[in-house]
């Protein structure tokens, strides 16, 4: 298999070469936080640490977190470690449970972020010959702008659809020849159930590659998406608060996520006592920004569920990868006891045969305890089937869930087509609880 590298001398340097740049970023990383950010100076100084005290990236283990809440007690540029004249470009989050993350970019900022773009698609298999279109959202939302200047770093032609239309995104793949996806999952298939209604399989779309992210998806839709488009679903990984997307990127050989050391530094934690876990072990992802100008960002816990391996991966890459995400500390719904992730009860749907990949889950409130209902979409071929069958179909999904996840819940059958559709991040919780 073929493998394109876009910065060989970062992307495969030795781990003691990494260590040494590490080391000297992140000393100079500690030193202008200290210096040009309040929240950060009180921080340390609770801690007893200066700058003069560290001596290598082994000393990050004993540095403070830095959460969601900290952006937005320090809203809108509380966080910012350079002049607002140096601030050229301003992202933010939706908001939608409170004020928004705000994060800002110099000009260095965004060349680094188009540079470590430019390695993630290459990973990807985005090459000068690609064709991408870019099915996210433009605007506030880092992953539009994003994943666009990183294809166009690599000399690809770039289709700047942004989210929805769905049938026009169709018709300029065809017409357009695109050989390159950038979407959510929930989105790309839609897209291909689209494709579908309209008579068009694999074959009839020139795809090769989707690189998809900005929502946890199990290995199950990725088997889903890949048989209905014919290419290769890329996972992708990032946030706006330690820049935006391509902080990570599956390579074409799918073994974890290669995660660019020299700028993020990841650590795997004990979500609940914040201690630093060993290499395998599944945890928190914490991530250090070292190498943004305007927002640095020390020890930021993500709230992604994930392990990492440093092991080399056959594509020749060095840099750590993250297997998986398995899920968000936030996303975790706890169901008499149980701790459950969406992306489990995911997983069980997609291997039950008879239904759509198309779910949701509904938490209520019954007797003072949580109960949890999944609302699944039956195929068009079984919808219409007779009552026993539906009976056994809907005894057969709350089996494996009782048997593999360990709860009861309330199974609901929904006519094909039913359920919303995500043009973007796909909205799997409806919490109706009466006492939170």
């Amino acid at each position: 298999m073929k493998v394109n590298i876009w910065n060989e001398k970062a992307e495969t340097m030795s781990r003691d070469e990494l260590h040494h740049v590490q080391s000297l970023r992140f000393k100079d990383m500690v030193w202008r936080i200290y210096h040009n950010v309040p929240f950060y100076r009180q921080a340390l100084d609770e801690k007893g640490i200066t700058p003069s005290d560290i001596k290598d990236i082994d000393d990050l283990k004993y540095m403070p977190f830095t959460t969601k809440t900290d952006l937005r007690d320090n809203y809108p540029k509380g966080l910012f470690a350079v002049p607002d004249k140096e601030v050229v470009r301003i992202h933010a989050s939706s908001g939608t449970t409170g004020k928004p993350t705000v994060v800002g970019y110099t000009k260095n900022d965004l060349e680094l972020w188009s540079e470590v773009g430019a390695r993630s698609v290459m990973s990807a298999g985005v090459t000068q010959d690609s064709i991408v279109q870019n099915s996210l959202g433009y605007g506030l939302f880092t992953g539009g702008l994003g994943l666009h200047y990183a294809a166009e770093k690599v000399g690809a032609q770039v289709i700047p659809m942004g989210g929805g239309n769905t049938q026009k995104q169709i018709m300029m793949m065809k017409d357009f020849n695109s050989t390159v996806l950038i979407a959510t999952p929930s989105y790309a298939l839609h897209l291909a159930d689209v494709m579908e209604e309209m008579g068009m399989g694999p074959d009839d779309i020139p795809l090769k590659t989707g690189v998809l992210g900005a929502e946890p998806w199990s290995e199950e839709m990725k088997i889903a998406i890949e048989s209905k488009t014919g290419m290769q679903a890329i996972n992708s990984y990032g946030m706006s608060e330690l820049i935006g997307p391509c902080v990570a990127m599956e390579c074409v050989h799918q073994t974890g996520m290669h995660i660019w050391e020299d700028h993020f530094v990841p650590q795997i934690i004990d979500p609940v006592t914040g201690e630093l876990l060993e290499e395998g072990q599944t945890g928190e992802l914490v991530v250090t920004a070292m190498t943004k100008e305007c927002l640095p960002m020390l020890r930021y816990r993500t709230k992604d569920i994930a392990s990492i391996t440093t092991e080399k991966c056959s594509c020749g890459r060095t840099m750590a990868r993250i297997k998986r995400l398995s899920g968000r500390t936030d996303d975790m719904m706890i169901i008499r006891g149980v701790n459950v992730f969406p992306s489990q009860i995911e997983s069980i749907i997609f291997e039950v045969q008879g239904v759509e990949p198309y779910y949701q889950l509904v938490l209520s409130t019954a007797n003072g305890m949580t109960a949890l209902e999944v609302k699944v979409e039956v195929s068009p071929e079984y919808f219409n089937d007779d009552i026993r069958r539906l009976t056994s179909l809907r005894e057969e999904i709350g089996n494996r869930i009782k048997t593999f996840i360990g709860i009861s819940a309330k199974i609901t059958l929904c006519e094909p087509k039913s359920l919303p559709r995500s043009e973007g991040k796909a909205v799997r919780v409806i919490d109706q609880r009466t006492i939170k």
